[in-house]
């Protein structure tokens, strides 16, 4: 059983930081991608950030410049630090990961990121 625990969210004002860390169970490099997304309110959830086995990350456009994915091997962790957080960055951020080989989508529960003006 293949499991993602993200850590690091909390309560912070606009314009701060947080580092999210998500923790798998396997190595990560059984997956060919692990990621980011987030949902608010209200609103369909959506991809933050990935990075892929070999690296190469991808960042939706609106968060370019503010938020970072990177990751560990040795810990069989990926991170995402986030600055310059705004209100409108309020979300469940969820954790991610793509099996290399079954193509399956695995997630974590969530961390809350609240940001308060």
């Amino acid at each position: 059983q293949v499991q993602l625990v993200e850590s690091g969210g909390g309560l912070v004002q606009a314009g701060g930081s947080l580092r999210l860390s998500c923790v798998a169970s396997r190595s990560i490099f059984a997956f060919n991608r692990m990621g980011w997304y987030r949902q608010a309110p209200g609103k369909e959830r959506e991809l933050v950030a990935s990075i892929t086995s070999g690296g190469s990350t991808n960042y939706a456009d609106s968060l370019k410049g503010r938020f970072s994915i990177s990751r560990d091997n040795t810990k069989n962790t990926v991170f995402l630090q986030m600055n310059s957080l705004k209100p409108e960055d309020t979300a469940v951020y969820y954790c991610n990961g793509r099996g290399a080989t079954t193509m399956t989508d695995y997630w974590g529960q969530g961390t809350q990121v609240t940001v308060s003006s």
